[in-house]
């Protein structure tokens, strides 16, 4: 059996299995007195997922039959798959992941929470989409100030725009606010039917003329990793930052701020005499 084949017999063994633990009356069908087999029947599937019944039948043979991705997405709604489930549906079907819809709200879950504080002593915090800090350890608030900002107005991008005091910690704060806004526009366009993303970006064109000025050259910029320099009393102290996804369905990732041993103790010793 050739690897196409195998993938075709895969896709037809897990249509199969997911049809079968639906019972009707999960999918809003009358359950019809009794059936034979367990499940729902094909013809029950096809008419959910909006085809003819001889195509989905040929589908669920593992027939070489090619299906868009409206039609996947029609079938995971109809089969009740989760995210993983779907994906998994995609990757059978077209061997590909298939396009996930950004989200800008949700919450940290508490293992990422811990995480991140077991990241200390070096700076760490939590984004979103929309680059909203949702969580974020004591060491990145004393180098970022997330605190100075209520709950809700929490935006790196806002900060990063607005904060004079922010804006005083970065060296050189023209190129690293360039190189962080091409960063966002990469998840930007991951979320552009998200009305709250608009909102900052239209309320921060207003905000602030650099941001109106850069954000219209369309620039992106795909690493969020290298070294960044900043100011800790009066010395210019350089941290090595990288981010990693820690969450894929919710979007989030995680972002670590790391400097050398001998800086490390020196900048937590200014920072203690500062708190």
């Amino acid at each position: 059996m050739s690897k196409l084949e195998r993938k075709r017999h895969e896709l037809a063994t897990f249509l199969k299995s997911r049809r079968e633990r639906l019972s009707p009356t999960q999918v809003g069908l009358p359950c019809g007195g009794r059936r034979r087999t367990p499940g729902l029947r094909r013809e029950e599937v096809a008419a959910l997922s909006g085809v003819g019944l001889t195509w989905y039948t040929w589908l669920e043979q593992g027939r070489d039959i090619s299906a868009s991705s409206s039609f996947l997405d029609n079938l995971a709604r109809a089969l009740k798959l989760d995210a993983a489930e779907r994906r998994h549906l995609f990757l059978l079907a077209h061997g590909r992941l298939p396009p996930e819809p950004g989200k800008t709200f949700c919450e940290v879950p508490p293992l990422i929470l811990r995480l991140m504080r077991d990241l200390s002593p070096h700076a760490a915090y939590v984004l979103n989409l929309r680059w909203d800090v949702l969580a974020f350890n004591k060491q990145a608030d004393l180098l970022f100030g997330f605190n100075r900002h209520p709950p809700g107005q929490r935006n790196l991008l806002w900060m990063l725009f607005t904060d004079t005091v922010l804006r005083e910690r970065l060296v050189d704060w023209d190129s690293q606010a360039v190189q962080m806004l091409s960063s966002f526009r990469r998840d930007y366009a991951h979320a552009t039917q998200e009305a709250d993303i608009q909102a900052l970006v239209t309320n921060l064109q207003k905000a602030s003329p650099d941001f109106s000025q850069w954000w219209n050259r369309h620039d992106v910029d795909a690493p969020c990793q290298g070294v960044r320099d900043m100011k800790i009393e009066n010395e210019t102290v350089s941290f090595e930052h990288t981010s990693m996804t820690v969450d894929a369905d919710r979007h989030l990732r995680l972002v670590v701020y790391a400097r050398g041993s001998a800086q490390g103790i020196a900048i937590n010793d200014q920072f203690s005499a500062t708190s």
